[in-house]
């Protein structure tokens, strides 16, 4: 599979390489809001209301940030799969230099608004990192390409509505160019996923059903990501009908997933289990935006 995908991993990493723009971290951090900490410089030490975010703007960027922070564990799971040599390492080490820059702007972004707490950033990044990242389904080269070809558009979403909750134009403006960026690396992986679908049809099938099944973000390994997870899902940043809506519909839609007609036995069962499963987050995410809606009525009545 590797070997008969690689002529599509050339030519749509040349256009990746075509229409991806050079852009600077450094250019979209507020330097001059910056100041030294408490420590060996004597600063002035963190204090909550230092930070111009609110609680659920602190809580996504840090999630997000730790996530982009476990990248030497994606590079490795994605090396030793895709390897290192030829179209998919020249991919490979693409991919990881991109995305590199994500975690540099936003640590810079929120040290130099003081809008984290450096100490527990610190250690909190300790602690996910020292746990890593593996997947899912190793060995599975379908599985992999299925998972990242969600994956990066729900980063890419996360990114983007965190950047608009976050009542600071400078944020929203790093987080939008960021998300540039996931879009881009979901279009190489949503292309790929398409040409896996015309070499192997039920083995694509089957791989999309599981991971769409089965999909947690990459950060879930993050200490009390449950909690976070679900203050960034009452918020509106990322929650099941977004979920649903922009991640999973946009890339079933355009590969036409479940209009497929060259399936037979465990592909044909696999596109029923998937047309299910989404069926019923469809109405799983009308739930939530029911409940959430109805959370925030009583709360603007007590108030």
């Amino acid at each position: 599979m590797l070997r008969e995908l690689e002529p599509v991993v050339e030519s749509n990493l040349n256009r990746h390489l075509a229409v991806a723009q050079e852009w600077f971290p450094h250019e979209y951090v507020p330097w001059s809001q910056g100041r030294d900490f408490d420590g060996i410089l004597d600063g002035q030490a963190w204090e909550p209301e230092q930070s111009k975010l609110s609680d659920v703007a602190r809580t996504s960027l840090i999630v997000n940030l730790l996530t982009e922070d476990n990248l030497p564990s994606y590079h490795h799971e994605i090396a030793t799969l895709f390897s290192r040599d030829g179209a998919w390492g020249t991919w490979v080490h693409r991919w990881t230099a991109e995305e590199g820059r994500h975690g540099i702007a936003i640590r810079d972004y929120l040290l130099t608004t003081r809008a984290v707490d450096p100490v527990a950033l610190e250690r909190a990044r300790m602690t996910h990192m020292s746990a890593g990242f593996a997947n899912d389904h190793p060995g599975s080269v379908l599985h992999s390409i299925a998972y990242v070809s969600f994956q990066e558009l729900a980063t890419r979403v996360s990114h983007r509505n965190t950047g608009r909750i976050s009542g600071d134009p400078i944020c929203d403006q790093l987080l939008a160019r960021i998300a540039q960026d996931e879009n881009l690396h979901m279009v190489f992986y949503r292309r790929l996923l398409g040409a896996a679908f015309e070499l192997a049809p039920n083995r694509a099938m089957r791989a999309v059903c599981d991971v769409v099944r089965e999909f947690q973000m990459p950060g879930h390994g993050i200490e009390n990501f449950g909690r976070k997870s679900a203050q960034i899902a009452m918020a509106g940043v990322y929650d099941p009908r977004s979920h649903h809506d922009e991640v999973l519909q946009p890339i079933l839609k355009t590969l036409r997933v479940l209009d497929r007609t060259d399936l037979s036995g465990d592909g044909e069962l696999a596109r029923d289990e998937l047309a299910a499963f989404v069926a019923d987050l469809d109405q799983a995410a009308t739930r939530f935006t029911e409940r959430r809606d109805s959370i925030r009525a009583r709360a603007a009545a007590r108030q």
